[in-house]
C-alpha cells in the first residue's frame, strides 16, 4: 500500500518486519534516562531531510516500550536538550523545529518527536559537547554519519560570498597568461567603464581581476587565460569517461570504452568535453523537406549548457581543487558531476526559477565577455542570468526527450541527461509504416512520449512535453483514430504496435514494451531488504521517470512497498508481503 503519511502503528510494523530503523524513524529505548545517542540523531534529522525519533521504543527487543520508561521524564530532558526548558541545558547548537506527541505501543505509552529539517542558514546543527567538525551529522539509512569536511564546508559557507576565484596565485605572473585570450579579453572590455583610466596593461589586467596588485596571477585569471592552467592545478580539469553499459566496473574485462582528460582553459574544457561526448553519442536524421539533418541524440546546446554550469558553479575552494568534473557516459544516459553543493539560496525547488546565484562572481564576470568556443556556431559566453536549467528542460521537451534530472547533494551536484534522441527516429518510421505519412510535430512528440512510457496519462504527458492538457487530449483522440494508440481509462493511454482493425471488436493486449519495462522493475525490488528508485533505474537501464511512474503504479495496486516519506529522495521499495 502507498505510505503517504504513514500513521505510527503501521511504522512500527514495518521496522519490526526490517528489524531495524531507517532513514526516517530512529528508534531510542530511553529505559532509564535520554541517551546521547539522541543528540546525533537530532543533529542527523536537522542536516538531512527530517526525520521521527521515537523515544521509549527498544530496537532491540522488537521495538517495544522498556517497562521502566517514563514519558514525562524524557519530555522534560529532550525539551532541556532543545535549549527551550533553559539555554545552559541545550545539548545542540542550532536546534531544529521539532514536535512532540505522547503516543501509546502494546498498551504502553512512548513518546515520538518529529525532528525537522532545519533551513539552510541554520545548518549544521550539532552535538554541543562536541566541535562542529566532530558533532555534525547526516542522516543515511539507518545510520547517523559524521558530515565530512568537504559536506560541512558548503553547509557553512551556503550563503557566503566565495572569494576562491579571486586567490592569487603566488607562482603565476603576467608571462603565464596566453597573449592571444588575453588581448581579446581586453578587446571585448576596451569600450567599457571597465578600463576606465586603465592605460596600461598592467593596469588593465588589475582591474578586470587577472592580476592582483601585486602582479600574481587570480584563480579566475589561470582558467581564463592562462596559458597552460594544470601547471598550476593539475586536477582541474574535465573527465571525460565512456562505460560498456549502465553502471561503473560493469564489464570485469573493459572498464572504458573511451577516456578524455579534458585541461587547458576553461573554454578549451568546455569545447573538448562537449566534443568528447559528441563522439560517444548516437545520431539520428531528422526529414526537413526533401532533405535530412543529423543529429546527436542529446542536442548539442543541452550538452554544452550542463558542462559549462558544471565547470563555472563548481566549487573553486583549496578543498576542492584536487576534484575534476566528472562526465559519465552510459548506454542510457550521461551525468555530469562537479564539486560543490547548490550555494546562495538555490535548492532542488527553485533551481529553474530564472534567479541567478554565482558562486564564482569573478569567475562569470569574465567568461561574459570571454567566448566559451571558437569557429562554432552553438558557441557563445554565458549569460548569467539565472536561465540555462529552464533552457536546458524546455529544449529537452521541444524534442520530447525526457528532462534533465538534477541531484544536488551537500557537496556535489549531478546533471543526468537521458539519451534517447534516436528513437525520435524510429518512432517516425514506425508510423510512416502505419499510416504512410509522418505526423506534425506536436502530435509525433505525443506519441512518441506514449511509447516511451509504455502508458502514459495526460497528467505524464504535460508534465514531460510541457502542452496544454486540453491539447494532449485532443491530439491523443486523433491518435486513437488512426490506430496508432488505445485509450485504457480516464486519460491514460497505451500504444499499439499493430493498427486496430476497425469494428471488429478484437481488444489489442498491451505493448511488450511496457509489459517488459514492469516486469523488469518487479524483479529489481528485493523480497527483503530494500532498493530506491535511482538503484531500479541504474540496475534496469530504465530512465527514472519511466521507472518512478511504474513504482507509483506497483504501489497503488500493492504489487510493492514504498519505505519512507512520499518526497524524500531517501524512498525505497520492497515486494509487498503476502498475508496468509
Amino acid at each position: 500500500m502507498a505510505i503517504i503519511e504513514e500513521p505510527l502503528v503501521q511504522a512500527i510494523e514495518r521496522l519490526r518486519a526490517q528489524h531495524n530503523d531507517d532513514a526516517d524513524y530512529e528508534a531510542k529505548s530511553c529505559a532509564m534516562t535520554l541517551s546521547k545517542s539522541v543528540w546525533e540523531s537530532v543533529s542527523a534529522f536537522a542536516n538531512t531531510d527530517g526525520g521521527t525519533l521515537l523515544l521509549g521504543v527498544d530496537e532491540n527487543k522488537n521495538f517495544t516500550v522498556p517497562p521502566q520508561f517514563d514519558a514525562d521524564k524524557t519530555i522534560n530532558q529532550f525539551v532541556d536538550g532543545m535549549g527551550d526548558g533553559s539555554k545552559d541545558g541545550a545539548k545542540v547548537v542550532s536546534p531544529p523545529p521539532y514536535s512532540i506527541h505522547r503516543d501509546t505501543l502494546d498498551g504502553a505509552q512512548m513518546v515520538s518527536v518529529q525532528v525537522h529539517e532545519n533551513d539552510a542558514a541554520h545548518k549544521p546543527c550539532y552535538v554541543k559537547t562536541k566541535s562542529v567538525s566532530t558533532g555534525s551529522y547526516k542522516r543515511q539509512d539507518d545510520k547517523d554519519i559524521l558530515l565530512s569536511p568537504t559536506e560541512l564546508f558548503e553547509m557553512q559557507n551556503v550563503y557566503e560570498p566565495s572569494e576562491a576565484d579571486r586567490t592569487p596565485i603566488t607562482d603565476a605572473d603576467r608571462g603565464d597568461l596566453d597573449d592571444a585570450t588575453v588581448a581579446a579579453i581586453i578587446d571585448a572590455h576596451r569600450d567599457t567603464k571597465a578600463l576606465r583610466g586603465a592605460h596600461s596593461e598592467m593596469q588593465q589586467l588589475e582591474r578586470l581581476n587577472i592580476l592582483d596588485k601585486e602582479g600574481h596571477v587570480r584563480l579566475a585569471g589561470v582558467l581564463i587565460a592562462g596559458a597552460y592552467p594544470q601547471q598550476f592545478f593539475p586536477r582541474l580539469y574535465v573527465d571525460v569517461a565512456v562505460h560498456p553499459g549502465i553502471n561503473k566496473s560493469q564489464d570485469g574485462e573493459v572498464r572504458f570504452l573511451d577516456r578524455v582528460q579534458c585541461d587547458g582553459r576553461l573554454q578549451e574544457m568546455v569545447d573538448d568535453a562537449v566534443k568528447a561526448v559528441l563522439r560517444n553519442l548516437r545520431t539520428y536524421s531528422l526529414i526537413e523537406g526533401t532533405g535530412r539533418r543529423d543529429v546527436p541524440e542529446i542536442p548539442t546546446t543541452v550538452l554544452r549548457e550542463a558542462i559549462a554550469n558544471a565547470v563555472v558553479h563548481r566549487e573553486y575552494d583549496a578543498l576542492f581543487r584536487n576534484d575534476p568534473v566528472n562526465i559519465d557516459i552510459y548506454s542510457n544516459r550521461v551525468e555530469i558531476s562537479s564539486p560543490g553543493g547548490l550555494w546562495g539560496g538555490k535548492t532542488l525547488q527553485n533551481l529553474a526559477n530564472g534567479v541567478s546565484r554565482c558562486r564564482n562572481a569573478t569567475l562569470m564576470q569574465l567568461l561574459q565577455k570571454t567566448p566559451l568556443i571558437r569557429g562554432d556556431n552553438d558557441g557563445s559566453a554565458v549569460e548569467g542570468q539565472g536561465s540555462g536549467i529552464q533552457f536546458m528542460i524546455n529544449r529537452m521537451k521541444e524534442l520530447s526527450l525526457a528532462q534533465p534530472d538534477f541531484q544536488p547533494t551537500f557537496d556535489r551536484f549531478r546533471v543526468i541527461l537521458y539519451r534517447g534522441g534516436a528513437e525520435l527516429a524510429m518512432n517516425q518510421q514506425w508510423v510512416r509504416s502505419h499510416v504512410g505519412h509522418d505526423l506534425p510535430g506536436r502530435e509525433s512528440s505525443v506519441l512518441h512520449t506514449v511509447r516511451a512510457l509504455g502508458r502514459a496519462s495526460v497528467h505524464d504527458i504535460r508534465d514531460r512535453l510541457g502542452y496544454d492538457s486540453d491539447d494532449i487530449r485532443a491530439m491523443l483522440a486523433t491518435l486513437v483514430e488512426a490506430g496508432l494508440i488505445r485509450q485504457v481509462s480516464t486519460d491514460v493511454y497505451e500504444p499499439l504496435e499493430t493498427p486496430t482493425i476497425a469494428n471488429t471488436g478484437d481488444v489489442p493486449t498491451p505493448p511488450a514494451a511496457a509489459l517488459s519495462s514492469r516486469q523488469a522493475i518487479i524483479d529489481a525490488i528485493p523480497t527483503s531488504g530494500t532498493i530506491s528508485a535511482r538503484d531500479i533505474a541504474e540496475s534496469t537501464g530504465k530512465s527514472l521517470p519511466t521507472v518512478r511512474r511504474i513504482l507509483h503504479e506497483l504501489v497503488d495496486d500493492g504489487t510493492i512497498t514504498a519505505i519512507g516519506k512520499k518526497q524524500s529522495r531517501l524512498r525505497t521499495y520492497t515486494r509487498a508481503q503476502t498475508m496468509d
